[in-house]
């Protein structure tokens, strides 16, 4: 069956109040995992009152910490750095247990690295592995801001964190691969949250609504995604990935997770440990 744009009718309930109301300017990672949420807001009536960019997390964090972004996908490490963030949905990008484009890279075993390259893509991811290191392998090895190119440099006892697309097929490439969502839930036996959607001001209600709305009916759609996406590799499996890889649903245990992640880097960054906030 051919699948294409559904066409809904803007009905008054799919309205604002304040007819002038500008778009929300949103910021969301460009990655594969995004995919789902980013279909069910471009097939929602929603996607009429959105300024949609598509960057790395970094770059998302950076837009929503100026202002440049009304409320975005980003990074939950730079959480404490957005003045007023407010997580304003029930879906994220998580993992119950392993996230598999999220991990350390290496050819010897992580205990053998003397050097380990941190991914400049991602705050949280980096965050994490220093958590992991100090907390769950307790290793101290150097850490090395990464900048384009480092991919190539791993090797011998140096590894590196890499996340997102550039990690399909590098399992194949590298002996080890240390997955960091799974490496979460050995040390803390609870899910995680790499991202989340945040805003740096208050939201319309009624936009929250349509826009929940919009992400759960994306990830509802994934078995008619399947049909839309090209698998990247021959051996990526991209309806497990999707599925039991990806875990969208911001529940309870993943709230847990991220109150105790932000505690940890509390702690680590001499800051007051930072609660975070949830639109109910």
């Amino acid at each position: 069956m051919k699948k294409g744009k559904r066409n809904y009718p803007l009905t008054p309930k799919h309205t604002f109040e304040e007819t002038d109301m500008s778009k929300i300017k949103i910021t969301a990672v460009s990655y594969l995992n995004t995919k789902p949420l980013l279909y069910g807001l471009l097939q929602h009536p929603v996607a009429e009152q959105i300024d949609l960019s598509l960057d790395i997390p970094s770059v998302c964090a950076k837009k929503l910490q100026s202002g440049e972004a009304d409320l975005g996908l980003v990074p939950i490490a730079v959480l404490p750095e957005i003045p007023e963030a407010v997580i304003i949905s029930d879906y994220c990008i998580g993992t119950n247990r392993s996230v598999k484009t999220v991990g350390i890279y290496a050819d010897r075993p992580i205990e053998e690295l003397t050097d380990i390259y941190l991914d400049h893509h991602s705050r949280t991811s980096v965050a994490l592995t220093k958590v992991l290191l100090r907390d769950h392998w307790h290793l101290s090895p150097n850490l090395i801001p990464a900048t384009d190119g480092y991919i190539q440099k791993i090797g011998g006892t140096v590894g590196g964190v890499v996340i997102g697309d550039r990690t399909i097929g590098l399992e194949e490439r590298f002996n080890f691969f240390y997955d960091l969502g799974e490496a979460w839930y050995d040390f803390q036996h609870l899910p995680f949250v790499f991202a989340a959607w945040v805003s740096n001001r208050p939201i319309d209600p009624a936009f929250l609504k349509m826009f929940n709305e919009a992400l759960g009916n994306g990830v509802r759609a994934i078995p008619q995604l399947m049909y839309l996406l090209t698998t990247p590799q021959p051996s990526f499996d991209l309806e497990k990935y999707f599925t039991r890889n990806i875990n969208y649903e911001l529940d309870a245990p993943k709230k847990q997770a991220l109150e105790i992640f932000l505690g940890m880097l509390a702690r680590e960054q001499n800051h007051p440990i930072l609660k975070p906030q949830f639109v109910h």
